[in-house]
């Protein structure tokens, strides 16, 4: 099996599974996909052909989309199947043990999940060393990111040839050597939420004031200078230095803030229901997602 030329099937057709099936029918492979909500399965090359015209890239690919309402027709001669259902354990257990019985005994099973281990979504299969992780980040078609998360289990075999087809798709993939919660991307960006909600629930400033200094201080250099690259910049000295004052400091409960807690205890939920760390209005909620996803376009095309 090629890396550039694979049956590919997509489990899921909601806001990341029509967008991984959009990459991987752009890059040339043939996705069949498929979802158990009829409606979610019937719209989803509507909405991969919108959104390759938002894009201006070539709407051709989303003749090589198939929408199939049958999992087992879904995944019957898949090189690659990958699953993009709901952030619940059971539902990815009882869909790949399903799965399984449908597919070739090579076939590669991968499971798009943010924070699950891969270990405890794989571990009732027959043929564990086929299986492994692929976190894709939200939108698939504009977050260049793919973490590829290995088992103990995991043949090396797999790893490479995953990695390989999402390279040759035009992902970064990243390679995760352990299997552990969150894997890279949600532990780093966790870590600065955790610190980022202890400074309200501390009173040092308010939510607004934590988003602003991030995206005018070092959130301005993360696209081009990551953490470890800046801390051998200006020095593992002076990086040692900050440390000793600063990380006695710096919040380091294992579970979740109490501030958190209670904001969703009274139902601030943060966009869902118009208020959370701040207030906000529609008008607000679709400013900043169009914000988002202009700059998250912008960045695509530059990379291009």
């Amino acid at each position: 099996m090629a890396a550039n030329k694979a049956k590919i099937a997509v489990i899921g057709a909601g806001l990341m599974g029509h967008g991984i099936a959009q990459v991987f029918a752009l890059a040339g492979h043939e996705v069949t996909i498929h979802d158990s909500d009829a409606t979610s399965l019937e719209s989803a090359k509507a909405r991969i052909l919108s959104n390759l015209n938002d894009l201006g890239e070539d709407t051709g690919a989303a003749a090589r989309v198939t929408p199939v309402a049958d999992l087992a027709r879904a995944v019957r001669g898949a090189d690659y199947v990958v699953e993009a259902v709901p952030e619940d354990l059971s539902l990815k257990q009882a869909l790949f043990a399903e799965i399984e019985r449908y597919v070739g005994p090579d076939t590669i099973l991968a499971s798009n999940t943010s924070v699950i281990p891969i270990s405890q979504i794989m571990q009732g299969l027959a043929r564990r060393e086929r299986a492994l992780g692929t976190h894709w980040w939200n939108p698939p078609y504009l977050v260049p990111l793919v973490e590829v998360i290995e088992t103990q289990w995991t043949s090396p075999a797999v790893v490479a040839f995953t990695m390989a087809l999402h390279a040759a798709a035009g992902k970064k993939p990243a390679h995760v050597k352990k299997d552990v919660p969150g894997f890279i991307g949600n532990r780093l960006q966790h870590a600065l939420w955790r610190e980022a909600i202890a400074l309200v629930e501390n009173g040092i400033c308010d939510a607004e004031t934590v988003d602003m200094v991030i995206k005018n201080s070092f959130g301005r250099r993360l696209a081009v200078l990551g953490p470890l690259e800046n801390a051998d910049l200006v020095g593992t000295d002076m990086t040692l230095a900050i440390h000793r004052t600063v990380l006695p400091a710096i919040d380091s409960r294992p579970a979740p803030s109490p501030y958190l807690e209670r904001l969703v205890r009274e139902g601030r939920l943060g966009f869902k229901s118009g208020e959370g760390f701040r207030r906000w209005t529609p008008d607000q909620q679709a400013a900043l997602r169009s914000k988002v996803l202009r700059h998250l376009r912008r960045a695509s095309t530059e990379e291009t």
